[in-house]
């Protein structure tokens, strides 16, 4: 019967004692947990503006780089950034050229169409304008050149949207201390930011899917998608609108 008071602080003092460095290590961590999230939420809106700015201004750069010489990270933004967009020439701003924009013919604005421009440029050489497909590609890989300037990373309508997102992070940050500002209504969102973007993209979409790429006419069921989504080209003016109001 004495054995057993004996042995069992025998057993405790044989056991393995916690390994102080790594709870010292593990408490840092948590203390650095700790301390970044409650930086982050007293700063919030300050690092999502932050963050959205560095995506706006990047696509900016990379023509900017490109009329200095600097072609090879402007290559790396125009590639980080086309998963994200289309990044046709037709539909995106141009800097250091002769216009800031460069839409299809079909777009009936005042600018000199991209189309007139295309004879002379090699990456349109086996993409006529009739075959939507080719020519769509071959703005994709054009960035620009000194006569016509260059390209940003993000088309018009991208950057329309994500500058507005910037220019109501602003202004919410401005406005937030001084007056309640309740969120927009999801079914107003709806109608007055995601409708009007929706009808100009997928109407634009459809209607040249309607088009053969061979640019006969059309047959069958693409001559009943034409009929129903004729082909038509936003002009840039419409593009900024519609991402506009989806961003703010």
């Amino acid at each position: 019967m004495a054995i057993w008071p004996k042995q069992f602080p025998q057993d405790n003092m044989n056991s393995t004692p916690p390994d102080e460095t790594v709870n010292g290590r593990a408490q840092t961590l948590a203390h650095s947990i700790n301390r970044a999230a409650a930086g982050f939420n007293n700063h919030w809106l300050a690092v999502i503006n932050i963050l959205v700015a560095v995506y706006v201004l990047l696509p900016l750069l990379a023509p900017t780089l490109m009329k200095t010489g600097l072609e090879t990270p402007a290559r790396v933004i125009y590639t980080m950034y086309s998963p994200m967009c289309h990044q046709m020439a037709s539909r995106s701003f141009f800097l250091f050229g002769e216009q800031p924009v460069y839409p299809r013919e079909l777009a009936g604005t005042n600018y000199t169409p991209l189309e007139a421009y295309t004879p002379d440029l090699p990456e349109f050489a086996d993409a006529p304008p009739e075959n939507w497909a080719r020519f769509f590609l071959a703005a994709r890989r054009f960035v620009g050149n000194e006569q016509m300037g260059y390209k940003t990373a993000l088309c018009e309508r991208d950057l329309a949207i994500y500058g507005f997102v910037l220019v109501g992070g602003l202004v919410y940050a401005l406005l937030r201390k001084r007056y309640r500002i309740r969120p927009l209504p999801i079914i107003l969102f709806i109608i007055i930011g995601m409708g009007p973007i929706a009808l100009d993209g997928f109407s634009q979409l459809f209607g040249y899917y309607g088009v053969p790429l061979n640019g006969a006419d059309p047959q069958g069921f693409q001559a009943t998608i034409a009929a129903i989504f004729p082909l038509r080209e936003s002009p840039p003016f419409l593009r900024i609108l519609t991402g506009a109001l989806f961003g703010f």
